[in-house]
């Protein structure tokens, strides 16, 4: 079936972990056998290949990159400038594996039909480029509402304000403060652009200042569920029937911290917690219970979002894993309807609501 992931951080991987990903995956884990500078080295689950093996034909792919100031205890870049460089690099990467033919970046309904549609008719999808939709993940890295307006023009559609901890726009993970002026300003600009807020990382008092101002379309690209796992980091009951009466998707994260309570990060591990991706449809069915429906939850799996099989549910192996998915929810009861408006559809389905 063909599937949807609403996030991958592919430009962090190739630009800052220095993996060529259109390698096969084998090769891109024996090339890193010897290093030990992160965690997840020789360890990684995500490539071209391992994404088409996996029918996965369209991703959200992100830039990233964090300001910090002196004190931080998370790492990033020392001036905004300097974060503003590193997405200026993660984009030429992606321009350069669309010249290679590799990836194809959706912007309109007419680059989003044309490239489903190429998919859909294809005899193999094993040559074909894989679709893109470009997303900032934390947007400290705008040193004025002008950079969003540069960003708006080589192609970026979605926003994250916030990522881990204080932001320039936003306070995130494992921080809470209201959103700032400089946020609602954020927000009035990308209102206007029409671009999509993306509701993931977001403290809670920026969450609900966020959701009372924004007037846009709203998704969660890669959230769980506080009530399976507490957490800030995920959308209590609450959050998740102000995102639903927003009409929003929430894409389903595999960061084993996320997926399951307990999980202790450097000392757990998929074996030792008995992690498999089964989890993951816990997480499916609270929302979907919330909504009545199966038409508000979608993939968005972070993988190798600086983690790799160490962090991951132990029967993944790759991102092409993912595909089991839908053998899971048909065993749980789901119908072969509901099955695909979550491996892609609702995706789709907010991507023509949003950009007609």
């Amino acid at each position: 079936m063909f599937l949807f992931d609403a996030h991958l951080d592919l430009s962090m991987n190739a630009v800052e972990w220095n993996r060529d990903l259109t390698q096969d995956l084998n090769v891109i884990r024996d090339r890193e056998k010897n290093l030990n500078d992160k965690p997840d080295r020789g360890l990684g689950v995500v490539s071209f290949p391992e994404m088409r093996k996996g029918n996965i034909g369209m991703c959200v792919a992100t830039q990233i990159a964090r300001f910090v100031k002196p004190d931080s205890i998370i790492p990033g870049w020392n001036s905004q400038a300097q974060a503003w460089a590193m997405t200026q690099a993660q984009v030429a990467w992606y321009k350069a594996m669309e010249d290679a033919g590799e990836m194809v970046q959706i912007t309109d309904l007419t680059s989003l039909r044309k490239h489903l549609a190429l998919w859909d008719n294809a005899v193999s999808t094993e040559n074909l480029p894989i679709g893109y939709i470009l997303s900032l993940e934390g947007a400290d890295s705008f040193i004025t509402l002008k950079n969003l307006e540069i960003a708006y023009g080589y192609g970026l559609r979605a926003v994250g304000p916030a990522h881990y901890g204080p932001g320039v726009y936003a306070y995130g993970t494992d921080s809470d403060q209201p959103l700032s002026q400089k946020g609602k300003d954020l927000l009035t600009e990308m209102d206007h652009l029409n671009m999509i807020l993306d509701a993931t990382h977001l403290c809670d008092s920026a969450f609900w200042d966020a959701m009372e101002m924004y007037q846009g379309p709203v998704w969660a690209s890669h959230n769980l569920v506080r009530e399976i796992v507490p957490h800030n980091r995920q959308f209590s009951d609450d959050m998740i029937k102000e995102l639903l009466n927003r009409k929003a998707v929430i894409g389903m994260a595999f960061d084993a911290w996320m997926m399951i309570p307990g999980w202790e990060r450097g000392k757990s591990t998929p074996q030792s917690t008995g992690l498999k991706i089964e989890h993951v449809a816990q997480h499916i069915d609270h929302i979907c219970q919330i909504a009545g429906n199966a038409l508000h939850v979608g993939i968005g799996s972070d993988l190798d979002g600086a983690y790799g099989k160490e962090q991951s549910p132990g029967d993944l192996d790759s991102i092409a894993d993912l595909q089991t998915i839908t053998g899971i929810l048909k065993n749980r009861g789901y119908s072969d309807h509901d099955i695909e408006q979550i491996m892609w559809k609702n995706w789709v389905d907010f991507l023509e609501r949003s950009w007609m």
